[in-house]
């Protein structure tokens, strides 16, 4: 089953999602990597106002590459999310309730999801000129000066992610495994 999902995504949105959902996202979300998260992290350290509104709101790790004339955005795929672990517990204190990447996270950042409701979810590496074709708008939000780094606002149509990580702590990348793992033994016992 594909669960349809419109932002704002608030934490109770986040905690009826389960790890291995397939889902597609509708409506605005914002780009930002590790040099973003690290200048957003600063701001809330020293008690300042983030520049777009970080309550149940989805945070992409993308460093799109820049938009072919005629294009909203160039190729948007997901960056590798551990760069973000050290900043990702602050911002879901804050009130963020999704994040898409690729790649494992840490146990701070579980802890956080547990504690707040926040979910991960997974985008699929290497198909970025595909999942950019559901990117209708990217509007230049904070930070121009880290060019593909910078913060955006993306309005999406239909963009597909499968939760990795829901708010329970359950990660498909365990839980697949071992079913894969399972499979494989009881064909072998056949």
């Amino acid at each position: 089953m594909i669960r349809k999902i419109e932002t704002p995504f608030t934490r109770e949105d986040a905690r009826s999602l389960k790890a291995g959902d397939t889902c597609l996202i509708t409506g605005t979300i914002y780009t930002a990597r590790d040099a973003a998260h690290k200048r957003l992290c600063e701001l809330i350290a020293q008690g300042r106002e983030l520049p777009m509104d970080i309550q149940n709101a989805i945070l992409y790790f993308v460093g799109p590459t820049p938009a072919r004339p005629g294009q909203v955005i160039g190729s948007a795929g997901p960056t590798t999310s551990y760069r973000m672990d050290a900043y990702s517990p602050a911002l879901i204190a804050m009130g963020q309730t999704g994040m898409i990447g690729k790649g494992k996270r840490d146990a701070g950042v579980i802890a956080a999801m547990k504690e707040y409701g926040a979910v991960y979810f997974g985008a699929t590496g290497g198909c970025g000129a595909l999942l950019s074709r559901c990117i209708r708008k990217a509007e230049m939000v904070a930070y121009e000066d880290l060019g593909a780094e910078a913060i955006r606002r993306l309005e999406v149509e239909d963009f597909p992610v499968t939760v990795i990580i829901d708010s329970e702590g359950n990660n498909l990348y365990e839980t697949g495994r071992q079913a894969y793992l399972s499979s494989q033994q009881e064909e072998r016992a056949l």
